[in-house]
């Protein structure tokens, strides 16, 4: 694993020596590009703290102890929230049904939205 690790780091011309803030962030989040990398300083939907809004359907969310100076991966974000829905907007609420945001059709609740979300009307 070590070696694994090592390689990523050479590759992405990251160094951990000093730890990890938002510029090595971005240099894995430009190394994984067919990831969302979503990182939370708390167990809140609004305590984002990175998202480079990476147009994906995976998704690595990471919440980031203050205290230990670790993150985190969080494998269930709706049960590490508390929450019965979160949205891919990371807005949680009781259900999906309910959630209205510009990631789902405002007809169909489709994600992405489809051609016929607001349609024109004629009067």
């Amino acid at each position: 694993m070590r070696l694994v690790v090592d390689h990523l780091l050479a590759t992405t011309g990251i160094d951990l020596a000093n730890g990890a803030g938002i510029p090595e962030l971005m240099k894995f989040q430009e190394h994984f590009k067919e990831y969302i990398i979503v990182v939370f300083g708390g167990l809140n939907c609004d305590d984002i703290v990175f998202d480079e809004q990476v147009d994906s359907e995976k998704r690595i969310n990471l919440p980031y102890d203050s205290v230990s100076k670790h993150y985190h991966v969080i494998n269930n974000l709706t049960v590490a929230m508390t929450r019965r829905y979160v949205c891919r907007c990371n807005k949680g609420c009781k259900s999906g049904v309910a959630h209205r945001c510009q990631e789902t059709c405002s007809d169909c609740m489709s994600v992405p939205p489809c051609s016929y979300a607001n349609p024109v009307r004629v009067l």
